[in-house]
C-alpha cells in the first residue's frame, strides 16, 4: 500500500528534478535527437528562404511587370455634323456618313496608309496583259453582320446599282462603272472588262459592297429613301448595335465589334459616335466629359485643345488643297490669260506667313498641284515660286502693269487699274486666308476686294464660272489623276471641274497619256511633266494643304495618324486602340520586342 501511495510523490519528485536540475537520465539521448531534428529543419528552412530570395532577385533583374492591351471597353467620340445616310453608295459628300460607313462596310479593295491600293474583300486580283481585264478573287470566309455568306452576287448587285442611270451618287463614279462590263465567274470570282486601259480603275473598287439579300428589289432611284440607310448591314470590323435619334437627325450610333470579321480584330468592344451641329459643340462634349475623343480640331479651337493637358493631338496632312483660281473666260475685264500676270501674283503671296498667322502652322506648302508626300508628287525641274515682291513687280511690268507717279495702284497703258474681286467661302478660316492674300497683293498695287458666299454656294459659283478670282479647296483623294480638274474638255461651265476655264493642249495630252499608263514608273514620269508644265503656266495658285488634327483623351492608347485621304482615315489604326490593360510579367528579351 505504501509503495502504491508513494508512487505519485516519487513521480512528482522525479518530474521536478528533471525539469529543474537536469541530472543524468535515460531520456537524454532522445531529447538530443529531437533537438537535432529541429536544427536540421531550421537549416532547411533557411536554405529554402535563401533559394526563394535568389529566385526573386533573379526575376527582379531578368523579368519586368508591364501593362499590355486587353480586349473590351468602349470608346466614345464626338463628331461635328450629322449623318444623312449610312450607305456607302451615298456617303461621298458627308464626313459623318463616311465615318460610320468606314467601320461597317468593306470594299473589294481599300486604301492603305501609304496611299497604295490593297486587297480587302478580295484576296487579290489579276490584270490582263492588255490592261483591260481585271479578275478579282474573293475571300471565302466573309459573312455579313446578319450571318449570311458574302459572295460574288453581292458584288454584282452593288455594281448594278452604280451602273444604273438613276444612281444618285457622284457622276464620275456612275460614268466609270457604266463603261465597265461586270460578270460573275463563280461564287468567289468576278471579272471586270474595261473599254480601254484606265490606270485609276482600282481606286473605284474601294467602294463599299452592299448585301443583295437585304436590298433585293431596291433600285438606285430608291436608295435615298431606303430603310437600310438607318439600319445598315455590312461586312466591316464593326456592326451597328444601336441608333439614337435627335430632333430629325441621328444623334449617336453604337458600333459593336463583329466577332466574325475576316480581318484583324480590334481590342475595343464598342465605338460610340455622338454627333453635334458644330465643331465647337463637339469639342465642348469632350470638355464636359461626355466623350473621350473629338473627330476634328479646327484652327480656331486649336489653342484651347493645346491647353488641355489630358488631350493627345494627332496631326497629318489631308488630301485637300487650297488654290486660287483665275477665271480665264472673263478676259474682257481682267487679263488672267497672261501667264506673266499669274506668275507675278504667285510671287506676290507670302504663303508661309499665311500659314503661320492665319492657320497657326496647321498646313503644308505644296510646290505643285499634287499633294506632297504622295507617290506622284515631285519638284524635279519644277519652277518654284518664292515670296519675291521685286520679281512680282518686274513680271507685272513685263505684262504692261506699272505703278504711276501719282498712285501706288498698278495701271496699264490706258490708265486702267489692276483690280478684281476674290470670292471665297464665308468659313472663318477661308475668309481670313482670302483677306490675307488680298492685303499682300494690295501692297504691290493690286486692288482686290474679297467677296464671301456660304460654303455650299461656292461650288455653284465655281461651276458657273461666274467669278474673277476664287479661293477654293480642292479634294484630291485617291489616285492623282488630274483629268477632271485640268483637262481642256472640262473647261466650259457645267461640264467639269476645270473651274479656271483653262485650256492647254500640252497639259491635256500628258493627262490623257497618264490615264492609260498602268505602270507606276511610267505614270510618275508623265505626272512629273504635268507638274512642270502646270507650274510654268500657273492657271491656279497652289496655296496650302491643310493639316488635319484629331484629339483623343490620354486614357485611350494606341492611336496614330498617317496621310489622310479622308477624315475617316483616322480609323485605319483602330485595331491598335485600347482602353483596357492587363498586367503581365515578361522577360527583358520579350519586353524589348515592340
Amino acid at each position: 500500500m505504501l509503495s502504491a501511495g508513494r508512487h505519485p510523490a516519487s513521480a512528482s519528485s522525479s518530474f521536478v528534478s528533471a525539469g529543474t536540475f537536469a541530472p543524468a537520465h535515460p531520456s537524454e539521448s532522445s531529447d538530443s535527437a529531437v533537438f537535432r531534428r529541429i536544427g536540421w529543419q531550421v537549416v532547411l528552412v533557411g536554405i529554402g528562404f535563401l533559394v526563394a530570395a535568389s529566385i526573386l532577385m533573379y526575376m527582379a533583374t531578368t523579368y519586368t511587370t508591364e501593362f499590355r492591351p486587353a480586349p473590351g471597353g468602349t470608346y466614345l467620340e464626338s463628331v461635328g455634323g450629322y449623318p444623312q445616310s449610312l450607305n456607302p453608295l451615298l456617303s461621298f459628300y458627308n464626313d459623318a456618313d463616311r465615318d460610320v460607313v468606314s467601320l461597317v462596310f468593306s470594299g473589294l479593295s481599300r486604301l492603305a496608309m501609304n496611299g497604295e491600293i490593297e486587297p480587302d474583300l478580295a484576296s487579290g486580283w489579276e490584270i490582263s496583259s492588255d490592261r483591260i481585264t481585271y479578275t478579282f478573287s474573293l475571300r471565302r470566309n466573309v459573312v455579313w453582320h446578319d450571318g449570311y455568306p458574302f459572295t460574288a452576287d453581292d458584288v454584282l448587285f452593288t455594281i448594278g446599282l452604280l451602273q444604273d442611270p438613276d444612281y444618285p451618287g457622284p457622276g464620275d463614279i456612275g460614268d466609270l462603272w457604266r463603261s465597265v462590263d461586270a460578270a460573275k465567274v463563280d461564287d468567289y470570282t468576278v471579272r471586270f472588262v474595261l473599254t480601254e486601259p484606265y490606270a485609276p480603275f482600282l481606286d473605284y473598287t474601294t467602294v463599299g459592297i452592299m448585301p443583295e439579300h437585304r436590298l433585293s428589289g431596291v433600285t438606285a432611284a430608291d436608295l435615298p429613301q431606303a430603310d437600310f440607310n438607318r439600319e445598315p448591314v455590312g461586312t466591316g470590323p464593326f456592326r451597328l448595335a444601336g441608333v439614337e435619334m435627335g430632333e430629325g437627325h441621328i444623334a449617336a450610333v453604337t458600333l459593336r465589334r463583329f466577332t466574325r470579321y475576316y480581318g484583324r480584330s480590334a481590342y475595343l468592344e464598342n465605338v460610340v459616335l455622338r454627333f453635334y451641329a458644330t465643331s465647337r459643340a463637339a469639342f465642348e462634349a469632350y470638355q464636359d466629359g461626355t466623350v473621350e475623343g473629338v473627330s476634328r480640331i479646327p484652327v480656331d479651337l486649336l489653342p484651347e485643345a493645346l491647353a488641355d493637358g489630358n488631350l493627345r493631338l494627332y496631326s497629318a496632312p489631308t488630301a485637300e488643297m487650297a488654290m486660287i483660281y483665275f477665271n480665264q473666260l472673263v478676259t474682257d475685264t481682267v487679263p488672267f490669260g497672261d501667264v506673266r500676270l499669274r506668275q507675278a501674283l504667285m510671287h506676290g503671296i507670302n504663303r508661309q506667313q499665311l500659314v503661320d498667322d492665319v492657320l497657326l502652322g496647321q498646313a503644308v506648302l505644296p510646290d505643285t498641284p499634287l499633294i506632297p508626300g504622295t507617290w506622284a508628287y515631285s519638284t524635279s525641274d519644277v519652277p518654284l515660286y518664292s515670296y519675291d515682291q521685286d520679281r512680282a513687280l518686274a513680271l507685272f511690268a513685263e505684262a504692261g502693269w506699272r505703278r504711276s507717279g501719282i498712285t501706288d495702284t498698278l495701271r496699264n497703258a490706258d490708265g486702267v487699274g489692276l483690280a478684281f474681286k476674290l470670292v471665297a467661302s464665308s468659313d472663318p478660316v477661308d475668309r481670313a486666308v482670302a483677306e490675307g492674300v488680298a492685303l499682300q497683293w494690295q501692297t504691290l498695287g493690286v486692288s482686290v476686294t474679297v467677296d464671301t458666299v456660304p460654303p455650299l454656294a461656292l461650288s455653284g459659283v465655281l461651276d458657273s464660272r461666274s467669278y474673277q478670282a476664287a479661293l477654293a479647296r480642292l479634294i484630291l483623294s485617291g489616285d492623282p489623276d488630274p483629268y477632271p480638274f485640268w483637262h481642256e474638255t472640262q473647261a466650259l461651265p457645267g461640264q467639269g471641274q476645270n473651274y479656271a476655264g483653262y485650256t492647254n493642249r500640252e497639259i491635256s495630252e500628258i493627262i490623257e497619256q497618264a490615264r492609260i499608263t498602268v505602270e507606276r514608273g511610267a505614270r510618275a514620269a508623265l505626272y512629273l511633266q504635268y507638274q512642270q508644265a502646270f507650274m510654268r503656266e500657273v492657271p491656279a495658285l497652289p496655296l496650302y494643304v491643310p493639316v488635319y488634327t484629331y484629339a483623343v483623351d490620354a486614357r485611350v492608347n494606341g492611336g496614330q495618324l498617317g496621310p489622310m485621304m479622308g477624315t475617316s482615315d483616322r480609323f485605319l489604326t483602330l485595331p491598335d486602340w485600347y482602353v483596357l490593360q492587363r498586367r503581365v510579367i515578361a522577360s527583358e528579351a520579350q519586353a524589348a520586342v515592340p
